[in-house]
């Protein structure tokens, strides 16, 4: 590729877009500008989608992006336009929708043909340079659009109409009761997904999917049924076992491309870090097994040493590849371990780790050894130790040890790209996260970085007119916001509330989520639209409440207005939360292993909750004694409200005006199922009443 190429994309902020500046492709970004330029040419729109840290996007770039004849074939025939799908999410729900609707499944790179008016005729993914097994080449394709456009036209208007009108027909679905029995379809069809050799669920690829955990995790509280908790166990401890975790640098890489959690796809997202910090945390709470204390503080570790931007914002990702390989900066040769360890500690650290002669890391392709290895445990270190007969402790300080002095060394390489955006959304789930772990583990350094970033989107990531903004960057930000980034940062908001029980983050809680009624809420068909009725408009709106990396928008906003219901007595956000769940019941019916956040929205409709009083001055010994009990349990299905008299509540919790301390002593008061306990100021009584919770 020569650097004299340069294209429209220079002007952009998005890393993704700028990794393509200078393409010999003449990019445009998505503006009304570059569709009415392929009109007045008479050209169809070809729409790339990716993100920064997508491998397959570099690949395609490499391939036939930089490839001066495939360019040339690009800028003759057709208009190119790049999105970042981080940044345009809205867009790129639509799209792959149709991408889904027409080849039955999707990914990145997104590749979509369309007319100028933006309707799609032609969808794909990853496109090879040239026909190769099977598969049409990127050249062949154009070329063929190309002839097509010009001799044929009317053949791809019939495409674009049939595709227009299946989008039309999957938008369409009528509200209904789902039955109870929907919580037991869900975890068996959960059991029957589930890897019982190698956790998690399915075979390959495997990812994550925390929020399937933190509903199983809820469905054992409720049912005490084993099984239930042993999958969430299981999958825990085979994903912090595995490649798929960075044991020298800490943090989880995207997903795994084999069913043994060994071989990830490298790139780290912030979301995946969040999430996975939720379900360690909650397991925690649950278990109090150390190990996922121990994975979910060193999540922690990785994001503020590497993805933490001084004003207090998360960056997005870290991408798989570095100096042109994928994975390139996380593995390891058997002979490079070998001279940089002692003997005695390469002896252990390959035992430990697994690490092979040939290695262990395999070329996706062709499943052929590369001779570099991928750290893996087969047990826990203590595990290792008393099988060998060694004391647990003192085998886990020396794998410390040498873990740093490996990462000292790893720190000389060539690191990834960092995608140093910042996403309201994402930020939200971390925000979210820090404060549930922060809460947790007595950890005040976690709640004070989340209310850091918390402060820096209510600085930075405000409009003139006080609305959400979607994207920063470099001093930038821009965007209008998403369902995602107000039901997420609402989420967070709830969370540092519950935290801290500091009452400016609930009245946040609460404008969050009335403005997020007022600019997506659907009041008649119930759920939420992915974009703002003033935002821009496209060709079909989106609106889903299918998980996917993440949860939907649509279900963290039923979950958090039933919680918030709860909490404040509004019947308001209860009937919104329920209306939403009850419009997507057609899909959870057919699939309720795709919604497991929307169905946890359900559980507390359904099952039984309960509201908890902490009345008292905050600063008092007693009062801390008992928050720290209710912190260190695990209650899904409670909220808990202070009653802090350095500032009156009744105006938002109207049982606060008699819920209060006695005595002077801080009091707990524990309502369920419209009941309520007598108060408890005792630490005692107090793990006494939790405990039947």
């Amino acid at each position: 590729m020569s650097a004299v190429h340069s294209n429209e994309l220079a002007k952009e902020k998005s890393p993704y877009l700028l990794q393509h500046a200078h393409n010999p492709v003449q990019w445009r970004a998505w503006t009304e500008e570059a569709f009415a330029e392929a009109k007045r040419q008479d050209k169809p729109v070809f729409l790339s989608i990716g993100y920064s840290t997508c491998h397959w996007c570099h690949v395609m770039e490499r391939e036939s992006f930089e490839n001066e004849a495939i360019a040339d074939l690009l800028n003759e025939h057709f208009v190119a336009i790049k999105v970042d799908r981080e940044e345009r999410p809205d867009i790129d729900a639509v799209y792959m929708e149709v991408c889904q609707i027409a080849t039955g499944h999707g990914g990145w790179p997104l590749s979509a043909f369309l007319t100028p008016a933006k309707e799609p005729f032609f969808v794909g993914t990853y496109f090879p340079p040239e026909d190769r097994h099977g598969r049409p080449g990127f050249s062949t394709v154009l070329q063929q659009i190309a002839a097509v456009w010009r001799q044929d036209r009317q053949r791809l208007d019939r495409s674009a109409a049939a595709l227009m009108e299946h989008l039309r027909e999957a938008a369409e679905s009528e509200r209904q009761q789902l039955p109870d029995a929907i919580f037991t379809d869900a975890c068996n069809q959960y059991a029957q997904n589930f890897d019982k050799e190698r956790g998690g669920f399915g075979s390959r690829p495997k990812f994550p999917s925390p929020q399937n955990l933190l509903f199983l995790l809820r469905q054992y509280k409720r049912s005490s049924d084993s099984s239930l908790l042993h999958m969430v166990e299981s999958t825990l401890r085979a994903l912090r076992y595995g490649g798929i975790y960075d044991h020298i640098g800490f943090g989880f890489h995207r997903y795994s491309t084999d069913a043994d959690w060994l071989l990830p796809h490298f790139e780290k997202m912030l979301y995946d870090q969040a999430m996975l910090l939720m379900a360690y945390t909650e397991c925690w709470l649950l278990t109090k097994d150390d190990l996922y204390r121990q994975t979910a503080e060193e999540i922690v570790a990785y994001v503020f040493r590497d993805m933490t931007d001084q004003l207090g914002g998360f960056y997005s990702a870290e991408d798989a590849d570095s100096e042109g390989q994928e994975g390139k900066f996380y593995v390891w040769t058997f002979e490079e371990l070998e001279e940089c360890l002692p003997p005695e500690d390469f002896s252990l650290f390959a035992a430990l780790y697994g690490i092979e002669p040939d290695g262990n890391f395999e070329e996706e392709a062709t499943r052929q050894p590369t001779g570099e290895n991928i750290p893996h445990l087969a047990c826990s270190v203590a595990d290792f130790a008393r099988k060998r007969e060694q004391e647990p402790g003192t085998l886990i300080q020396r794998n410390e040890e040498i873990r740093r002095r490996l990462f000292a060394l790893r720190e000389e390489r060539i690191h990834p790209g960092k995608d140093d955006k910042i996403l309201t959304d994402w930020n939200g789930l971390m925000i979210a996260a820090l404060a549930i772990a922060g809460r947790a583990f007595g950890a005040s350094h976690y709640i004070e970085a989340a209310d850091k970033a918390w402060r820096f989107i209510q600085s930075a990531l405000r409009d003139e007119s006080g609305r959400l903004l979607h994207r920063y960057r470099d001093g930038d930000a821009a965007i209008p916001a998403f369902l995602d980034d107000y039901a997420f940062v609402a989420w967070g908001a709830w969370e540092l509330y519950q935290a801290t029980g500091q009452p400016r983050y609930l009245r946040a809680t609460q404008s969050l989520a009335d403005e997020m009624l007022l600019l997506f809420g659907q009041e008649e068909r119930g759920g939420f639209t992915m974009s703002a009725a003033d935002n821009e408009k496209l060709i079909s709106s989106s609106r889903t409440a299918y998980d996917g990396a993440i949860p939907s928008g649509n279900s963290v906003a039923a979950f958090l207005l039933a919680k918030l219901g709860k909490l404040l007595s509004r019947d308001q956000y209860l009937e919104v939360s329920l209306r939403s769940i009850e419009s997507f019941a057609e899909e959870i019916r057919r699939y309720p292993m795709g919604f497991g956040m929307m169905l946890m929205a359900f559980d507390l409709h359904r099952g039984s909750t309960a509201e908890i009083v902490l009345a008292g001055e905050s600063g008092t010994a007693q009062y801390q004694d008992l928050k720290t009990v209710l912190d260190e349990r695990y209650l899904p299905f409670a909220v808990v409200v202070v009653n802090d008299s350095s500032e009156v509540l009744e105006d938002l919790v109207e049982s606060t005006a008699y819920q209060t301390a006695l005595d002077g002593r801080a009091t707990i008061y524990l309502c369920e199922n419209y009941s309520c306990q007598a108060p408890i100021q005792e630490l005692a009584a107090l793990r006494e009443a939790l405990s039947r919770m």
